[in-house]
């Protein structure tokens, strides 16, 4: 295995570890904490197996409708879950805002799409599009999520406008995973499957959180604090 390869799956699985901790942490309950915990690591087995499986590729599994599928569908059960449950409501109210945002650092590993498009290993446009907007953000996650916990002049606006570029970048990572799933090794399919869909959702959860208009004490320092 190349070094940079095995430098990428260090960083997926460590990503990973750190967003469903970070999610898990959040939680006000010790089962609820166990919960989503259990919960998000059965998706990312259930992933893995399916990439083992090579359902993803398009000439001895489904392909691209599979892909599309382990992409879209956790997206909208998230999605829906939150719409029509209060208690999932009042978590992602509780949540911090300043680490909602922070935890998106982990999007530094965009870096990989950019190094496997340096080797002709991806396509262009998506994985050179894919890995600097990626990179764009994990970098900017921290500032921004400052600018909120401290409150500073115009935070709002900057957070919304990062979480829309971080929005679109995702989608463009959509593109790359469904485009691209033809032998590509099992921890790249898992960024799309796995990765993209829940970073996804917590960036709509931030959006959520950004049009309450309630105020909330720990949107203050939150990141400190979690």
């Amino acid at each position: 295995m190349p070094t940079h390869d095995l430098i990428g799956a260090i960083e997926l699985t460590a990503s990973a570890a750190i967003l469903v901790g970070a999610l898990a942490a959040i939680q006000p309950e010790s089962v609820a904490r166990l919960r989503v915990a259990a919960l998000l690591g059965g998706w990312f087995a259930l992933v893995v197996v399916a990439a083992a499986l090579q359902l993803f590729d398009p000439h001895i599994g489904l392909g691209a409708p599979a892909m599309g599928f382990a992409v879209l569908a956790p997206v909208v059960a998230l999605a829906y879950a939150a719409r029509r449950s209060p208690a999932i409501q009042a978590a992602v109210l509780a949540a911090p805002a300043p680490l909602l945002i922070g935890i998106h650092v982990v999007r530094v590993l965009g870096v990989s799409f950019v190094l496997l498009y340096a080797e002709n290993r991806l396509p262009a446009p998506f994985a050179p599009l894919a890995g600097w907007g990626d990179i764009f953000i994990g970098l900017t996650a921290l500032p921004v999520a400052w600018m909120v916990s401290r409150q500073a002049s115009g935070w709002r606006a900057v957070a919304l406008a990062w979480n829309s570029l971080g929005v679109l970048d995702l989608v463009t990572a959509i593109g790359l995973g469904i485009t691209s799933a033809e032998g590509s090794p099992i921890r790249l399919i898992l960024i799309p499957a796995f990765l993209v869909p829940l970073l996804m959702a917590i960036q709509l959860a931030v959006f959520y959180r950004l049009a309450s208009t309630r105020p909330h004490a720990r949107d203050t320092g939150g990141l400190a604090r979690a």
